[in-house]
């Protein structure tokens, strides 16, 4: 009788034990599928102008003054990833907030981009794109399908863009200008 009852029991705990198994299995693959992918997107600060015929100037005081306080502005954001094109006014806008995040600076050539394959390689993270007047909004409107942003005025370096995507393919934008 005894060794029915450790049957019965076992039998009892194997079938609870693969419910329970299965209910976290789904409970695990539920919260991966409802990952939120969250880009934010800035152009670059100030550069220097007095040189027309500089294609890759620096940044100005003000532009400098301007990354630090981006830093600042994502100080309690965990980034997974920060992008920036390679030219010295971008890399150097996104390098006191990849410093603060402890982050590489990865290069990012949008004209080759798949935006598709970018997406897909950052679903639920959180990720920092430094661009310019035109790659900001034009980014901005490749990942989210719309043609909603046109390009920047060239004296505008405080806009954010922040977008959100979900696994069931909705996007929301939230634009903001901080000074």
């Amino acid at each position: 009788m005894k060794a029915f009852k450790l049957t019965r029991i076992s039998v009892f705990a194997l079938l609870f034990g693969g419910i329970f198994f299965k209910i976290c299995a789904q409970d695990i693959q539920l919260n991966e599928d409802r990952l939120t992918t969250t880009l934010y997107f800035v152009r670059h600060a100030e550069k220097i102008k007095t040189d027309s015929s500089d294609k890759n100037p620096s940044l100005t005081a003000e532009g400098f003054e301007r990354a630090t306080n981006w830093s600042r502005v994502f100080k309690d954001v965990d980034f997974d990833i920060i992008y920036s094109t390679n030219f010295k006014r971008t890399q150097l806008t996104a390098k006191p907030t990849a410093d603060s995040k402890n982050l590489p600076i990865t290069n990012l050539d949008y004209k080759n981009l798949n935006f598709e394959e970018f997406i897909n390689q950052h679903k639920g993270q959180t990720v920092l794109v430094v661009g310019h007047s035109n790659t900001t909004p034009y980014m901005v409107n490749k990942i989210t399908g719309n043609t909603n942003y046109e390009d920047m005025n060239e004296n505008d370096n405080g806009s954010l863009f922040v977008v959100q995507l979900t696994k069931e393919g909705k996007s929301s934008v939230i634009r903001l200008h901080i000074n």
